[in-house]
């Protein structure tokens, strides 16, 4: 019997995305913080990945009204430029640099704590599927 990829299924995928795309912010947020002294150095961050990202790339499904009585589907509107825009560094210090240490940490803190939640994630559905199969957990 041969082994089975869990990469073929999309639910491993798209955890291993989102833990390469946590490790990734982990090193950008770590070489903020190692910046955080050099002179106009900015601080930078990785873009966020959404949910909703995914559905744009999913062939969007009509709905189909069986009775005259059953309200249209709706679009949800889409996001204006304020929401696009990223927020400004609210705080420079004098030399030209805008690394502010905690706002760098609590940031890490979380990128930290999703990490976590999806190696968690990856070992549970791991083992479900061990049960499933009948070998055990």
């Amino acid at each position: 019997m041969g082994q089975m990829d869990l990469f073929q299924l999309k639910l491993f995928q798209r955890m291993s995305e989102r833990m390469g795309w946590l490790s990734a912010r982990q090193a950008v947020l770590a070489q903020n913080i190692a910046n955080a002294d050099t002179p106009h150095y900015v601080p930078h961050d990785m873009k966020a990945l959404k949910f909703v990202d995914h559905l744009t790339e999913v062939t969007p499904v009509a709905q189909m009204r069986t009775d005259a009585m059953h309200m249209s589907g709706t679009t949800p509107r889409a996001a204006s430029i304020e929401d696009q825009k990223s927020r400004k560094q609210y705080e420079t210090a004098p030399v030209g640099n805008s690394v502010v240490l905690e706002e760098q940490m609590v940031k890490l803190a979380d990128a930290q704590h999703s990490y976590q939640l999806m190696t968690n994630l990856y070992r549970k559905h791991v083992d479900m599927l061990k049960m499933a199969l009948g070998r055990g957990v």
